[in-house]
């Protein structure tokens, strides 16, 4: 199966298969966009011509199914992980160029607000927002870069606040803001698949996604350095947005709507000061709608692999692992196992708690469990887990800070901001919905009908059979 690591012949081959759809021009940016990519997500991507008559087109959804996603790296569903992790362990180094196609245009007078075509998606988003722009930073300390995606508000010419989350990003804003520095950054939106998907590796501080970026694609990746800092980014890029955050600046930014399908509060946060945009020469501006499948998957997938990997280390009866849909892609961890000894499931369920702190909820179901299907999981909790004996709860864990839930009873400074400390505070649970492993006749041995698994439809269905005349007639 062939790689796509070119954005524009991915978008190409899903117009061809009839999974890219194009509307009229003029579809207004803010919330008409969104609610039509909404509409049409893990059916179709969109491409929106001249939306609100911007001369950029904006493109939303072409990585809203797993079975897309597995398409683009070329290798099949059940190969995903494993072949993201073999990428995320040996990352190749970067190629660097001196011209790029995403510098082909260079703007030093701009307006970010009438520049680029940028949404606003949900209901009460303070405004509008880049939601598939990944953020390059350098670490001031060792020069190594870190790539993320950040929600970035846009809010006036050359100023948008951004959420950084405590993560490399913040480490690195916090490094510089110490030394009294700005930090150098650059915003790349419209990127290949590969390269979007590379960005959200759980990878150890220092380790440039770019790298991993480029072992998806099996060469090292072209990249160009900014025309004004020395961040280095993509080549083939669509837009690059060029700027800095300052020290001790914050400004206001949300309420949006995040992943867990809720908004977040507004509060005062880091800004990003525009010095420069570039871009192709016809770009495509990528817009990601938050909290559907595009949003979902490209956090869950990569975190996938790495909890996998991190299991196996100490439980190599781990055979697969899912996050849930409905657990937003990050909450709801599935774990199956080939169970070899009663206390397993609970060890897997401490060691799934150590692999991201997002975790919230884990469920350990035997091999003839498929993580995948969340109705053969719900059918796994029915009839073989007890509270009892199966249930394990911690409080006062570490959790997400997007979850709404950590909230509840804690403790408002007179802002009527949670104290950073206690942001995110969770009570976990897990579940061994495993069945014991000797029992008595067949009371856990899962229903089967001898040669299910064999029937051809095709050869013992018969369409000819004139079924109206013979219920007609009897």
């Amino acid at each position: 199966m062939n790689k796509f690591t070119q954005l524009r012949p991915w978008l190409a081959h899903l117009a061809k298969t009839n999974r890219l759809l194009a509307t009229k021009k003029n579809v207004p940016l803010k919330h008409e966009l969104a609610a039509i990519a909404k509409k049409l997500d893990g059916k179709s991507s969109v491409f929106f011509p001249n939306p609100d008559g911007h001369a950029i087109p904006v493109v939303s959804g072409f990585m809203s199914s797993r079975s897309w996603i597995a398409e683009a790296m070329g290798v099949s569903e059940s190969d995903l992980l494993s072949a993201y992790r073999v990428a995320a362990d040996n990352p190749l180094p970067c190629h660097l160029v001196q011209e790029a196609p995403c510098q082909e245009v260079v703007h030093q007078e701009f307006d970010v607000r009438t520049l680029l075509p940028v949404p606003t998606h949900s209901e009460h988003d303070s405004g509008p927002y880049i939601t598939a722009g990944l953020v390059i930073a350098k670490n001031p300390k060792t020069g190594v870069q870190n790539v993320s995606i950040n929600r970035i508000q846009v809010n006036s010419k050359d100023r948008m606040a951004v959420l950084i989350l405590p993560r490399h990003l913040h480490v690195f804003q916090q490094a510089a803001e110490e030394m009294n520095q700005p930090l150098p950054v650059a915003v790349v939106i419209g990127v290949d698949p590969l390269t979007l998907l590379a960005s959200q590796a759980i990878a150890p501080i220092d380790s440039d996604e770019l790298e991993i970026a480029g072992a998806l694609h099996g060469t090292s990746l072209d990249v160009v350095k900014c025309l004004s800092n020395d961040v280095i980014v993509p080549a083939n890029a669509e837009i690059v947005i060029e700027g800095h955050i300052p020290p001790k600046v914050r400004e206001l930014e949300g309420p949006f709507g995040e992943y867990p399908k809720y908004y977040s509060s507004q509060e005062k946060r880091q800004v990003i000061v525009v010095d420069m945009v570039t871009h192709r020469k016809d770009p495509i501006f990528h817009t990601i709608v938050p909290a559907e499948l595009e949003h979902l998957l490209l956090g869950s997938i990569p975190r996938e692999a790495t909890i996998l990997s991190h299991l196996r280390r100490s439980f190599p009866g781990v055979l697969d692992v899912h996050l849930s849909l409905g657990g937003v892609g990050r909450y709801h961890l599935y774990v199956q196992i080939k169970k070899t000894h009663e206390g397993l499931p609970k060890n897997v369920i401490s060691g799934a708690f150590s692999s991201h702190y997002d975790v919230k909820h884990v469920v350990v179901v035997d091999e003839d469990v498929n993580v995948h299907d969340p109705i053969q999981v719900e059918w796994a909790i029915a009839t073989r887990f007890q509270a009892k004996r199966g249930l394990v709860v911690i409080h006062d864990t570490q959790g997400s800070v997007l979850d709404p839930s950590t909230t509840v009873g804690l403790p408002f400074d007179k802002d009527g901001v949670i104290p950073a400390q206690f942001q995110g505070m969770s009570s976990k649970m897990g579940l061994d919905a495993t069945k014991p492993l000797t029992y008595e006749g067949h009371v856990f041995t899962k229903v089967k009908i001898p040669g299910e698994d064999a029937v051809n439809l095709d050869a013992v269905l018969d369409p000819q059979f004139p079924m109206a005349s013979y219920l007609k007639s009897n």
